[in-house]
């Protein structure tokens, strides 16, 4: 039997929950808003019995202690807000005060020493003579603008702000993440869709430097036939271009850097193995100034874009450029032109459709070269937003669409299906187990499909040689080799697993299909326009295959492979493509002093030895006897110098070593780290003066 006290609490609870009794609850300490506002006893519970009775919410207001602890708060809070915009203010205005002194002094003394108002004429006279004065590099081959608006030029914003303090912004954020980049971007293109009827009437400027033609640096003819050169093959790699508008005449006259790009590679390509011209050099001096103009001033023209694309594309070095291309084309408002061409509802005009092609097209280029630099570099992706690209396929079926638009957004949703596989597998660090090798079986079964569902619209475009088809193909069989490289990262393959194997020998499959669709007929011609990725990865593919002939001499056929990879230096040296066959060289030579190899690889065929190659090859009588034998010029392909140099086997990568032979996973620095820094040339054989790292 309960207790006295229990049995009353009981009795008392009993009657409190009773609907019929009509007694109410004892008054609470506090009442709720709805019983206060009816004037009516409350209980003080969270919910009350009243409010329960009358299904309405029980909300307690604060009290007056409670209300001023938050009022106080939000006055601190407030009050450390001020505190920081009052700083931001100052730090803006510095900045742009800065900016202005800096542009007054380039565009007054165009490349005289820099001497800073605030410096007292003491200090002055003894900076003045000291022996070397300090100056900033001038841009190369032309001086600042000297309109005040310019599509790349240095030149301060003088868009009037909306803001009440009237405190000019910087244009382009270039160090600020892609997320805050994306957000102002968004932000400004609010401010200027609801204040449309306070645009200005000012037409866009006009290009702000004058092209190489104009400047008398190259010659009309002979930028007519670079012209050709570039849309005979260039264009396919870069799909950022439709040659039906992207004419010789429209591009000169609307974007000088892009058409300046063009034609430094062009000029490139024309020179093959030989010395590079004068006009490459004039072309890339150009285009290089231009763009870096950009990094300080607004752009206002989307072909700025296109031109520095083009730079990181043929680049040995294309993370930087890429990532500015990036901030560009948010900066300009790219990313919402998918959006606004998939809007039918609004009436736009053939100019204005066309404008939002161009658009749509320069930023789905933009986020599949970015993300493609991310994942063959080892970097972690930047655009994450998926959303951005929802509506790629509206450019298959728009009546504007280009050749290139197919290969275009099938590389946008290839990239796509990549970055997930590598956020998938990169993590396990090669530990391969059943659950491992069902996804790598599903992620095959889903590049298949990717790849019948791009076949099947090629009758959407102009393909007559089927060139962009078999590239398609080589894009699949060449992400098939990649993802095995990314779950085999870290993993020693002298001693794999049963699992491991079949992986690897999965990979080596992908890889010689790659390579024979290269070098077919069709496909081999067009090598010799490719972009640096594009040869980075037909490099590493041959590389690979070497891998697997070595770690597995008994059980692959090796005279195919390695007669198939000789075919491919050949045909890179051929095509001037020297630095990329330099890695198969060096390994094609480690395999013929090999005992279990060599009697199944074909001898050397000697060629001349280019002349960058003297930047990394040192005397044999330099090098320690104890360590690794360098290789000879003879042994890799090259008629011996009269110096009797070789290349030390410390100067090779580290994939490449002999220590490293049976790693199969990706390199820790991404494709790149299959080659050898060619100085000077730059991969490309000839005598010519040292150009910037970004090329």
């Amino acid at each position: 039997m309960l207790p006295l006290t229990n049995r009353i609490e009981s009795r008392k609870r009993r009657r409190g929950s009773d609907g019929n009794s009509g007694r109410l609850p004892k008054r609470g300490k506090y009442a709720c808003t709805a019983c206060r506002r009816s004037k009516s006893k409350c209980d003080g519970e969270s919910p009350c019995r009243r409010c329960q009775l009358n299904g309405i919410s029980c909300v307690f207001a604060k009290t007056g202690s409670e209300n001023l602890t938050a009022a106080l708060v939000s006055l601190e809070r407030i009050s450390r807000f001020e505190e920081q915009y009052v700083a931001m203010q100052s730090n803006m205005t510095a900045m742009v005060s800065s900016l202005n002194q800096i542009l007054s002094i380039l565009q007054t003394r165009g490349g005289a020493s820099f001497i800073p108002s605030n410096v007292a004429p003491t200090t002055m006279e003894h900076n003045l003579h000291r022996e070397r004065v300090q100056t900033f590099p001038p841009l190369p081959g032309f001086a600042p603008p000297p309109r005040i608006y310019g599509s790349y030029g240095i030149v301060p914003s003088t868009t009037p702000s909306d803001d009440e303090d009237g405190i000019p912004l910087p244009s382009l954020a270039l160090n600020a993440p892609i997320e805050a980049l994306q957000g102002l971007a968004n932000a400004a293109l609010a401010r200027s869709e609801l204040t449309t009827s306070r645009k200005s009437t000012q037409a866009k400027p006009a290009p702000a430097f004058p092209h190489v033609v104009e400047k008398g640096l190259v010659t009309d003819s002979e930028a007519r036939e670079l012209y050709h050169i570039f849309f005979a093959g260039c264009h396919l790699f870069i799909p950022v271009f439709d040659p039906t508008y992207d004419t010789y005449e429209s591009l000169m006259a609307r974007t000088p850097w892009t058409f300046d790009a063009i034609l430094a590679i062009a000029s490139k390509i024309r020179s093959g193995s030989g010395p590079m011209t004068p006009t490459f050099h004039a072309c890339l001096a150009e285009a290089q100034g231009i763009a870096r103009s950009s990094l300080f001033g607004p752009v206002v023209r989307k072909e700025a874009v296109q031109g520095m694309l083009l730079l990181a594309a043929w680049s040995t070095n294309a993370w930087l450029p890429s990532g500015h291309a990036v901030h560009m084309a948010l900066d300009l408002g790219l990313h919402h032109a998918l959006e606004k061409l998939a809007n039918t509802s609004k009436t736009r005009s053939k100019d204005e459709e066309r404008d939002l092609v161009i658009s749509a097209r320069i930023w789905l280029c933009v986020y599949w070269f970015s993300h493609q630099m991310n994942l063959r570099t080892g970097r972690p992706v930047v655009l994450r937003q998926e959303n951005l690209i929802r509506h790629c396929r509206i450019l298959l079926s728009h009546p504007m669409v280009s050749p290139t638009d197919l290969r275009l957004v099938a590389q946008v949703e290839l990239i796509s299906q990549k970055t997930e596989i590598y956020e998938t597998l990169a993590p396990l660090k090669g530990r391969i187990n059943d659950n491992t090798l069902a996804f790598i079986k599903e992620a095959n079964v889903g590049l298949d499909d990717w790849f019948q569902d791009f076949d099947g619209l090629h009758h959407l475009i102009k393909d007559e040689h089927s060139l962009l088809r078999n590239f398609l193909a080589g894009e699949l069989h060449f992400t098939k080799l990649w993802l095995v490289c990314v779950a085999l990262m870290g993993v020693n393959c002298s001693t794999m697993s049963f699992q491991q194997r079949e992986v690897a020998f999965q990979a080596k499959e992908a890889a010689m299909d790659f390579i024979q669709i290269f070098l077919t007929r069709e496909c081999r011609a067009a090598l010799r326009y490719a972009a640096h990725d594009t040869l980075m990865i037909t490099a590493f593919s041959g590389v690979f295959l070497l891998k697997m002939v070595n770690l597995f001499p008994a059980e692959l056929d090796a005279f195919a492979i390695t007669s198939e990879v000789i075919t491919l230096v050949e045909h890179l040296s051929s095509i001037a493509a020297e630095r990329y066959a330099l890695p198969l060289r060096i390994m094609l030579a480690y395999l013929r002093r090999k005992a279990d190899v060599r009697d199944s690889i074909l001898p050397p065929i000697l060629t001349s030895l280019p002349t960058s190659y003297e930047k990394i090859a040192v005397k044999q009588s330099d090098l320690n006897f104890f360590v690794t034998p360098a290789f000879t010029m003879e042994e890799l392909g090259f008629l011996p110098p009269r110096s009797g140099s070789v290349i030390a086997h410390s100067s090779v990568p580290t994939w490449l070593q002999e220590k490293s032979l049976t790693d199969l996973g990706l390199p820790a620095n991404g494709l790149d780290g299959i080659f050898i820094e060619v100085r000077g040339a730059d991969g490309w054989t000839g005598d010519f003066l040292a150009t910037p790292d970004a090329w």
